[in-house]
């Protein structure tokens, strides 16, 4: 392929020109609200029943922690079984869970269990929808593309999820509120059912290794380590939001606008990077991107104003527009029979990171205070960031009998020639 063809973007109309991409997208958006409603829903019911902020607060905490347990224990089942046979399955569980959560005097108990049943299908749902899209759209830029598409339902989501679930609970009663959540969790059952087409299972449904084999390539626990370690830190501002607002003295209002500036600054970097650049483009600002995209929590140090903290939080989360770049070496990386569970690694591995990361943050913020705990977290995460930035450039560059041979003979997975 030419040069001028690999700069030349692909453009998001294409992605969602591809009839099986569109079911996958609408059930996407399906189940991310109705998970997204069940959180608030099911929140809110712990607290009717039991008068307890601190069970409340769990059910959102639940959410996290089962995540290692889903992604280590079930990885397998996402390349052993046919792809669409485990979406289908994973939503009807859920629809399930959440069934049995509407029945009047179902314990507290039970529905704690029942969401981390939730939290343990979630991973596997989740790598196997990514490892989908590489049937459907290719190994690609549209798979690069579209992965971009559903990471802008899901930031997206965070907005409208948590002002539709407060809606539907000032109208209805929390149980009643599940049910929607049931619907959609069926409704994008369906749309994966009927809008996409029956693929083999990737592997042998003997074949051992399970979680062990994508960790094994040097270049994939790279790759898996560039998408975790950034998640880790950027969430800290997130987990400290209200102390933060406390602090400013900017109330409920204040908070909201700092909860939603890091989603929004992530959407508009994904939006630009995807429409706007090359695949050559994209991969060659990845590692820049990956070392610069904490930087901005350094301002915290300075005591900024409210509005200054939000210019700060919109720039980091435009940062984040390397995970296109990282998306296309990821799926270059890993053999197609390991594509399933390798995904279902990284998708438990952010969830888990992110949870450790807001854990942590919670306990610095304890001693040092909430400024100078998210500015720690901009100069150790892009330190970090730097370290495997180094490493990666470091793989990439062909050993010296290479250069010999040819000059272009560079890891592809990481220069994208």
């Amino acid at each position: 392929m030419s040069a001028p063809a690999l700069e030349r973007p692909a453009g998001y109309g294409r992605v969602l020109a591809v009839p099986e991409f569109r079911a996958v997208f609408a059930a996407h958006v399906l189940s991310m609200l109705g998970v997204i409603v069940s959180e608030i829903a099911l929140s809110v019911l712990v607290y009717d029943l039991t008068g307890s902020p601190l069970l409340s607060a769990l059910t959102f905490a639940l959410g996290f922690l089962p995540y290692l347990v889903g992604g280590t224990l079930l990885a397998p089942v996402a390349d052993r079984f046919p792809a669409r046979r485990v979406l289908v399955v994973c939503d009807l569980v859920c629809a399930g869970c959440v069934a049995v959560m509407t029945v009047p005097g179902t314990g507290i108990g039970v529905l704690l269990g029942l969401r981390c049943a939730l939290a343990v299908v979630s991973p596997v749902f989740a790598g196997t929808r990514m490892a989908t899209l590489s049937d459907v759209l290719g190994g690609g830029d549209l798979f690069v593309l579209g992965r971009s598409l559903l990471r802008i339902v899901a930031q997206s989501a965070l907005l409208v999820g948590y002002g539709l679930g407060g809606l539907l609970l000032a109208v209805l009663a929390p149980r009643h509120a599940l049910l929607i959540t049931v619907g959609t969790f069926l409704a994008s059952a369906a749309l994966l059912r009927l809008g996409t087409r029956r693929r083999p299972a990737r592997a042998r449904a003997r074949e051992g290794g399970g979680t062990r084999q994508p960790f094994a390539d040097r270049r994939i626990r790279l790759l898996l380590l560039l998408f975790w370690v950034p998640a880790m830190f950027a969430v800290v501002p997130e987990a400290l939001a209200a102390p933060y607002a406390d602090a400013l003295g900017t109330g409920s209002p204040g908070l909201g606008l700092l909860m939603c500036a890091l989603p929004v600054g992530t959407v508009a970097g994904e939006l630009y990077a995807g429409a706007r650049l090359g695949p050559a483009a994209r991969e060659r600002i990845a590692l820049p991107l990956v070392c610069l995209t904490l930087l901005p929590y350094l301002g915290y140090a300075l005591h900024p104003s409210l509005a200054l903290s939000l210019l700060l939080l919109l720039t980091a989360g435009a940062g984040s527009a390397y995970t296109l770049g990282l998306d296309q070496w990821f799926v270059r990386a890993v053999p197609e029979e390991l594509r399933g569970r390798a995904m279902t690694v990284l998708s438990a591995g952010l969830m888990t990171v992110q949870g450790v990361g807001m854990a942590l943050a919670g306990l610095a913020a304890e001693a040092v205070g909430v400024r100078a705990t998210v500015a720690g977290a901009g100069v150790v995460g892009a330190v970090c960031c730097c370290a495997l930035a180094a490493v990666a450039r470091r793989s990439s560059r062909p050993a010296p009998a290479e250069v010999t041979e040819s000059r272009d003979t560079a890891d592809p997975y990481m220069t994208g020639r």
